[in-house]
């Protein structure tokens, strides 16, 4: 079991992150039908309470998902998605990425919602709405996944992406679809804080591929020796 242990250890933000959600959904499940959706609303990061606690609101709403049954699907997405980008990028890198995407979606999809109630095309009472959840978060480490494939595979995984978060947008979109959608592309504009960016856009396949740089043939010749010296010539001596 060291390999898991290993993998652990590469990237821990991403099991911390799994192990408090765990615990979230564990509160959610033995909780009463009351106490649960109290929960859920109350560390939703929605119009009132960004307005009432808004950075505790942004925090919170990161750790916690609505149906705990859907915990092990979460699982399986944090460890193909979250655990290669933060290896990948490093847990600094990685978190500044999801977490600057979370914030600004949700910020972004909320603000949506508070255009369409003041323009009367959604009633107040969304102003409560349940918005948790971990999916900003993994639409943007999706993203940058991109920049981690090689080809041809980059590109099949790409066009996957983008169906995938371009139908809900394009038929009949919510606010959380237009959050993805955010949080998609400021996983793409996440490109400069990747490795490959630093090295030029050449990937890690790239480099394995060209191999060691080449050593000129033949043997290194060091500096050229100066001539032994003949010593004085007989001929410029004086005779007395």
């Amino acid at each position: 079991m060291t390999w898991v242990t290993d993998w652990v250890r590469s990237s821990p933000g991403t099991h911390i992150w799994l192990l408090v959600i765990g615990i979230t959904s564990l509160v959610i499940a033995s909780a009463s039908e009351g106490l649960g959706q109290f929960l859920v609303h109350r560390t939703s990061s929605n119009i009132h309470e960004l307005n009432e606690h808004p950075l505790p609101s942004l925090l919170i709403s990161g750790f916690w998902i609505e149906r705990p049954s859907s915990f092990l699907l979460y699982v399986a997405l944090f460890e193909l998605v979250h655990a290669n980008v933060e290896r990948w990028l490093g847990s600094g890198r990685w978190l500044l990425t999801v977490g600057g995407a979370h914030i600004a979606a949700t910020l972004a999809s909320q603000e949506l919602v508070l255009l369409a109630i003041e323009g009367h095309r959604l009633p107040r009472s969304m102003t409560h709405v349940v918005d948790i959840g971990v999916s900003y978060g993994l639409a943007a480490a999706a993203g940058v996944l991109t920049y981690r494939l090689w080809p041809p595979w980059r590109y099949g995984y790409l066009s996957g992406v983008l169906i995938f978060f371009a139908v809900p947008l394009l038929t009949g979109a919510s606010f959380t679809d237009f959050g993805h959608a955010i949080a998609l592309v400021m996983g793409f504009a996440a490109w400069p804080l990747t490795p490959a960016a630093a090295a030029g856009g050449r990937t890690d396949h790239d480099e394995e591929a060209a191999g060691p740089a080449e050593e000129p043939a033949g043997p290194v010749e060091g500096p050229a020796k100066p001539p032994p010296d003949p010593g004085p010539d007989p001929k410029s001596r004086q005779e007395r």
